[in-house]
C-alpha cells in the first residue's frame, strides 16, 4: 500500500482563480460589450429621426396597442394652436410625457396670410412637426388629424379661405403620415364649435354615457358668436321646427360612451361680444352712447367698419344702455313662429334637465374676473346672472380716469365698454336666452379630470368624436 502524506497543497493564489475562470469571465463580458456598442451606435441610425421620435419609438415599454391618438389643430383668428390627446381603450384620456395633452401655440393666424395660402399652410410646419414627435411612428398612419378653422377664417373676402384650404390638406399628404381624409381641414360653424364643446365639458366632468337629464349644458361666448348646447329628450328632439335650406339643424344626434344623445345646439351669429358692441353702438346719435364709460371719446372697430364710441356728457345710464341692448337682441320682435323661442325668433330647444346646470365659458368668465367677482385664478366659479347685472351697476358709475384703479384686470382698450359688456352679458341671460336671474351656473375656464386641469375648449371634443368614429 503506498502511505499518504500529511502535507496539503498550497492554496490557488488570486491570480490563479482569475486564470481558471478566464472563460466565464470571456462569456459574460462579450455580450456587455457588444451591448454597449450597439447602444452607443443607435442614436446615430437614422438622421431623419428627431430625439423626441427617438425617445418615444425606441423606448423599453411600446405603448398599449389599444391606445389612440388625436391630433388637432384649432386655426383661430389670433393664432393656431395644435392639441394632441391620448386616449385608452375605454376612452379616459392618458397622459403624454408629464402631461394630459400636448399643447403648443403659435402667432399669427391663418387669416394673416390672406394673400399667400401656401405661406399660410407652411406656418403649422412647426406646430406639426412637434405633434408628430410625440406620436410613435406605428400609430401615426391611425392617428386622425383634423384642422379646424374658425371665425378669423370665416370672414375673409374672395376666395381667400377656400385656397388657404387647400394649401393646408396639400401640406398634410406632403409632409406628414398622420391620417387625413377629406373633411380633415375645414371651416368649423358656430354650432359645430357649440357641439364640440359641450362634449368637452360634459366628458371631462365624467358625464358621458349617462342618461341625457344628467349631462350640463354649456354657453359659450366668443367675440363674434354666442353658442348654446344642451342635451334633450327624444321627445323633444322629433318635435324640432323643420328649418329652411342651407340652414344648420337645431338637433345634432351623437353616440357617445354607448348612448345616443340629441343635441339642441345652435349659434348666433353677431351675438358675441365683440360683434354686439357694435350692434348697440350703431344707435349712437350726437350726443353719445349711453353704454360709453363717462369721459370716454373715441372710435370702436369691428369687422372692418368703424363705430362712434363716446360717452353722454353726463356719463352712462344704466336703464338707458339695457334699453339698446334688447333692441339689438332684438328680445321684442314677435318672429318666434314655433313653441318658444330665445331673442331673434330662435326656437329654444324645449328646456328640460338637460340645461338645468349650465355652463357658461370665454368672455362670461373673463369679464367677470376683471370685474372682481370670479377669481381669475379659480378653473371653475358659481355665480349668478345678477352678479353681471350687479358689477355692470357699479361699473356703469365709474368714469374712465378711474377704471384703471378700480379695475386693474381690464386690458385698456376694453375698459371703455365695461358697463356695456357686463349688462349685455346680464341681459343676453336672462332677456335673450330666458334664465332666472337667480340660476346659479359655473363659469368654467378649465375642468378637473383626476389629477389634472384641462382646457374647456372644443379640440377635446373633435378629438372625442374623431376617435370614436374609427
Amino acid at each position: 500500500m503506498i502511505k499518504r502524506s500529511g502535507r496539503q497543497p498550497p492554496p490557488e493564489s488570486l491570480a490563479d482563480k482569475i486564470y481558471n475562470l478566464r472563460g466565464a469571465f470571456l462569456m459574460v463580458a462579450v455580450p456587455l460589450l457588444l451591448v454597449a456598442l450597439v447602444l452607443y451606435a443607435m442614436p446615430s441610425a437614422s438622421s431623419n429621426e428627431s430625439i423626441e421620435d427617438y425617445a418615444l419609438t425606441h423606448r423599453k415599454a411600446a405603448p398599449d396597442r389599444k391606445t389612440a391618438f388625436a391630433v388637432i389643430f384649432d386655426a383661430g383668428s389670433s393664432g393656431s394652436r395644435v392639441h394632441v390627446f391620448r386616449f385608452d381603450q375605454n376612452l379616459d384620456l392618458v397622459p403624454i410625457g408629464n402631461d394630459l395633452e400636448l399643447f403648443v401655440q403659435i402667432k399669427p393666424g391663418l387669416s394673416a396670410y390672406a394673400q399667400n395660402p401656401q405661406q399660410a399652410a407652411e406656418s403649422l410646419i412647426t406646430l406639426l412637426d412637434k405633434a408628430e414627435s410625440v406620436v410613435p411612428q406605428e400609430f401615426r398612419p391611425k392617428t386622425p388629424v383634423r384642422v379646424g378653422a374658425t371665425a378669423g377664417l370665416r370672414a375673409l373676402e374672395g376666395d381667400a379661405s377656400d385656397r388657404i384650404l387647400q394649401a393646408v390638406p396639400d401640406l398634410l399628404k406632403q409632409r406628414s403620415t398622420l391620417k387625413s381624409e377629406s373633411d380633415s381641414v375645414r371651416v368649423l360653424d358656430g354650432t359645430q364649435e357649440g357641439a364640440f364643446q359641450w362634449v368637452t365639458i360634459n366628458y371631462l366632468l365624467g358625464n358621458l354615457g349617462r342618461d341625457y337629464s344628467e349631462t350640463v349644458g354649456v354657453v359659450d361666448l366668443g367675440g363674434g358668436s354666442v353658442q348654446m348646447a344642451y342635451a334633450i329628450s327624444e321627445t323633444d328632439a322629433t318635435g324640432a321646427p323643420t328649418v329652411s335650406v342651407g340652414e344648420d339643424q337645431y338637433v345634432k344626434e351623437m353616440f357617445l360612451r354607448g348612448r345616443k344623445y340629441y343635441l339642441y345646439v345652435h349659434s348666433y351669429l353677431g351675438y358675441g361680444l365683440l360683434a354686439a358692441r357694435a350692434k348697440i353702438l350703431k344707435v349712437s346719435d350726437d350726443f353719445g352712447n349711453p353704454c360709453i364709460l363717462d369721459g370716454f371719446n373715441g372710435t370702436y372697430k369691428y369687422g372692418g367698419k368703424s363705430f362712434k364710441a363716446s360717452s353722454y356728457p353726463s356719463g352712462a345710464s344704466l336703464n338707458e344702455c339695457k334699453s339698446i341692448a334688447l333692441k339689438a337682441l332684438q328680445v321684442n320682435e314677435s318672429k318666434c313662429t314655433h313653441m318658444k323661442c330665445t331673442f331673434g325668433g330662435i326656437w329654444n330647444g324645449g328646456g328640460g334637465d338637460g340645461q338645468k346646470n349650465l355652463f357658461v365659458a370665454s368672455f362670461f368668465f373673463d369679464r367677470a374676473a376683471e370685474a372682481g367677482f370670479a377669481d381669475p385664478n379659480s378653473p371653475v366659479v358659481k355665480v349668478r346672472p345678477v352678479d353681471f347685472e350687479a358689477a355692470s351697476k357699479q361699473a356703469c358709475r365709474t368714469k374712465i380716469e378711474d377704471v384703471k384703479s378700480f379695475y386693474p384686470l381690464v386690458e385698456e382698450g376694453n375698459r371703455p365698454y365695461l358697463c356695456m359688456d357686463l349688462l349685455y352679458q346680464y341681459t343676453l341671460l336672462v332677456d335673450g336666452f330666458g334664465l332666472d336671474p337667480w340660476q346659479q351656473m359655473t363659469l368654467v375656464k378649465k375642468v378637473k379630470y383626476h389629477d389634472a386641469l384641462v382646457e374647456a375648449a372644443w379640440p377635446l371634443g373633435s378629438a372625442i368624436e374623431a376617435v370614436s368614429s374609427t
